[in-house]
């Protein structure tokens, strides 16, 4: 990564919760086939950002790298400060995560989709959302939220790891590309994903949907240079602690 010495880099830590290691069942056996089979994995220790990625934490990496802005970047439905930073590739998202790594020297990267259900879940096997079993239309204001657009990040509570709008909000990519199958064969042990595939894997649901909050197991993907206005990220790195 190439950033000029004479540019003063600043950046906005994000807010990190330690995860800890241990085995979960991944997947959901009453969900769609790509969740098939529920299999148990094991996931090393971790630190995932409690927060989406927000505009004003993009707005670093985009004076200090002079990328294009995103294409919601002056939209109002959009460009709220604390709002999650959408219509970014997964190229874009990766190269956030380098350039972070790089300004502060941290292991910043994206997550991994089994990290990204490990924290989701917050330790509390079996259930279909992050808060348990309760349907999205019972959750508090779920009929005035998300009209427009995404809502500013952590206005709800936290699950019980202390992440925020885990499955709602925006997709948030994932490091792995998607195979609907890997299920089948992925290792028991920190999977990573398929080594090659067309599409990027993301996790979490999207203001854009009828039903506005994914299950924790549910997957979902698109091709690495496609640009949503539903899609963000937010940022893992290996523990430090």
């Amino acid at each position: 990564m190439t950033i000029s010495s004479t540019v003063r880099i600043e950046a906005i830590e994000p807010v990190m919760v330690q995860v800890p290691k241990g085995w979960f069942w991944m997947g959901c056996e009453i969900g769609r086939d790509d969740e098939k089979p529920l299999h148990r994995v094991w996931v090393d220790a971790f630190e995932l950002a409690a927060y989406q990625v927000t505009n004003e934490e993009y707005a670093c990496f985009l004076a200090a790298m002079s990328f294009p802005q995103p294409l919601c970047w002056n939209d109002p439905n959009f460009n709220h400060p604390k709002m999650p930073v959408v219509a970014i590739s997964w190229h874009e998202a990766f190269s956030y995560c380098e350039w972070l790594k790089y300004v502060t020297s941290k292991p910043y990267r994206l997550p991994s989709e089994a990290e990204w259900e490990r924290a989701a879940r917050g330790d509390v096997e079996g259930c279909l959302y992050p808060w348990g079993d309760t349907p999205p239309e019972l959750v508090p204001d779920y009929a005035r939220r998300w009209k427009s657009g995404p809502e500013p990040v952590g206005l709800y509570p936290p699950n019980t790891f202390g992440l925020y709008n885990l499955g709602d909000n925006v997709h948030e990519w994932c490091f792995d590309w998607y195979d609907a199958g890997y299920y089948g064969y992925s290792p028991e042990r920190n999977p990573q994903g398929p080594t090659n595939a067309i599409r990027r894997a993301s996790r979490g649901g999207s203001w854009r949907h009828h039903i506005k909050v994914t299950r924790t197991a549910a997957r979902s993907s698109i091709p690495p240079e496609f640009k949503y206005a539903d899609y963000g990220f937010r940022v893992a790195r290996h523990s430090i602690t």
